[in-house]
């Protein structure tokens, strides 16, 4: 059975659950290969085999974590040479994507991104694939070379099934070329106790309806444990962080269940969250444009209707 390269997203050994989501569909096509780079694979590796990896490629040459991702994507045009796996998985990230293209060009294979689901098919493997700022939802496979996909997150559940782990240090060598971003400084992201905007099972979105006041929509994100976004409104207005903003322009979620309260449904904020399962909507306006996409639709005020589906949340928890 043919390797499928995983590359693992981590945060100094810490990986984060996108990465048990690719390993639990690498399942589904050939053998799952974890590509860890970096430092902090020692305590990476146990929770890597938890989760289905086979083997665990570790490329922890300095020269590779020092500069931005050309380098990570030489290192996997190597695995791949040598590997000849059946594929090569990668979150859909903004650094995902890069690397998954600098991949494509480098070993002349064929490149889908923004994939919702990927199965095996008896015509090679097959995705499910938002395209068009997630105006149309496609069927499509790779038809050169090895597939290359960047998976989206919350595409799958992860599933614990112990395997081998067997870890093999990898050497690599890196062309000038790639060294010419270096990573001069990284600060960790501050926290803030609620889960990552784009792996969150569940997100509450706050928009021009806010009023720039978003106390009701963190005190309900709270009591669901979501995480907190914004509209591209409520973002330009200074109202929330950039870094929170749900959109073509800001961060793709695609969680189990998304609330959107006081925005509008433009489709700059559509393309950014309606591959989410479950869509719910709080607006003032009954003709918003949101209310053509939901699954479920609260006409309202969300001042008056949150603080209530707030204190139902913490009544039925005890």
């Amino acid at each position: 059975m043919a390797e499928v390269l995983v590359l693992v997203d981590h945060a100094a050994g810490e990986v984060r659950k996108s990465t048990f989501e690719l390993l639990t569909i690498a399942r589904r096509l050939g053998e799952p290969a974890a590509v860890f780079i970096g430092e902090g694979a020692e305590a990476a590796t146990a929770s890597l085999a938890k989760h289905g990896a086979e083997k665990i490629y570790v490329v922890s040459d300095p020269e590779v974590s020092a500069y931005l991702v050309a380098p990570q994507a030489e290192v996997l045009a190597q695995l791949v040479e040598a590997a000849s796996p059946a594929a090569v998985l990668l979150p859909s990230n903004p650094a995902g994507k890069e690397i998954a293209g600098r991949l494509a060009i480098k070993t002349s294979s064929g490149l889908i991104t923004d994939a919702v689901d990927v199965q095996a098919g008896g015509s090679g493997v097959e995705t499910t694939q938002s395209v068009f700022a997630g105006s149309y939802t496609v069927r499509a496979r790779v038809t050169k070379g090895v597939p290359i996909i960047a998976v989206k997150p919350n595409s799958a559940a992860p599933e614990e099934v112990s395997a081998a782990g067997t870890v093999e240090e990898v050497t690599v060598s890196i062309s000038d070329l790639a060294k010419s971003a270096r990573i001069t400084e990284a600060r960790p992201r501050q926290a803030t106790g609620r889960p990552e905007l784009t792996e969150a099972a569940i997100v509450v979105s706050g928009g021009r309806g806010t009023s720039g006041d978003f106390t009701p929509v963190e005190a309900f994100a709270d009591s669901l444990g979501a995480a907190v976004g914004a509209s591209r409104a409520a973002v330009d207005a200074g109202w929330y962080p950039h870094s929170n903003q749900v959109g073509q322009t800001g961060k793709q979620v695609s969680p189990q269940l998304y609330v959107a309260a006081g925005i509008s449904g433009a489709i700059q904020h559509r393309a950014g969250m309606q591959t989410s399962k479950t869509i719910v909507a709080v607006n003032k306006d009954e003709e918003a444009p949101i209310f053509e996409l939901v699954d479920f639709g609260v006409v309202g005020d969300l001042f008056t209707v949150l603080p209530q589906a707030t204190e139902a949340v913490n009544a039925a928890k005890g």
